[in-house]
């Protein structure tokens, strides 16, 4: 669904946010006293399929779409890298919820001939809350899945082939959900590394400078490695 007057759209993204919002407070706040809480840390690579691009620069040519094809720009500063806190239930330890913040990012490449600009690159920023499964076993690796949905907070730049429209800056984008799939290697009882593939899916609606929009969907695929510790038990 596509808006043209862009209030509606806001309304159900404040809505959606402070509902996702809501959840994550609950969790971090209730989470604590009856989990194990896991710190984890990651970088790699990502990678996205080429998608629609709708959008109006409100200079009378009106909507326009253009098909792009993305460069997820991984080693580029600031490169993709996530942050994830997981609790594993105490009386259900192979289930367990998190919060991850993924720096997913692409940029236009080719450049569409509408744009100077069109990229993501200081990231995509999906902010998932997941339902988390691990397969507990009796060696130091343990595989693991989950599934969540969330929000994105883009920083959007984007600069129309004529210049007059010019945005550089973070909004709230929209929707987003993730899978991933990954397997832990203990290094002791505190510390762990692991290596994960993930599947996100980012629904971005911005608004332009000079009251303009532009909308897209994103899938980032991504594949990560990283670190994790787990907090010791007051």
């Amino acid at each position: 669904m596509y808006f043209t007057n862009k209030e509606p759209s806001k309304r159900v993204s404040r809505a959606f946010a402070l509902t996702v919002c809501a959840g994550l407070g609950y969790g971090a706040v209730a989470g604590p006293a009856h989990a194990e809480l896991v710190l984890s840390f990651y970088s790699g690579a990502n990678f996205s399929p080429d998608s629609d691009v709708d959008f109006d620069f409100n200079d009378g040519a009106g909507r326009q779409s253009v098909n792009t094809s993305w460069d997820g720009e991984a080693l580029v500063m600031p490169p993709y890298f996530g942050v994830r806190a997981t609790w594993w239930f105490d009386d259900k330890p192979n289930w367990g919820v998190s919060i991850d913040n993924a720096h997913t990012k692409v940029a236009a490449d080719p450049m569409p001939a509408q744009f100077n600009t069109l990229e993501f690159t200081d990231g995509i920023n999906m902010v998932t809350a997941n339902v988390q499964y691990r397969f507990l076993n009796d060696t130091k690796f343990t595989p693991y899945l989950g599934v969540g949905v969330g929000f994105t907070t883009p920083h959007v730049e984007v600069v129309s082939a004529s210049g007059a429209s010019r945005t550089s800056e973070y909004q709230f984008g929209g929707p987003a959900a993730q899978a991933l799939i990954g397997v832990e290697a203990e290094i002791n009882d505190r510390w762990a590394v692991f290596g994960e593939l993930k599947s996100g899916y980012a629904d971005i609606s911005a608004d332009l400078n000079g009251g303009g929009w532009l909308k897209t969907e994103v899938i980032s695929n991504q594949v990560a490695f990283g670190v994790s510790y787990t907090v010791p038990k007051r």
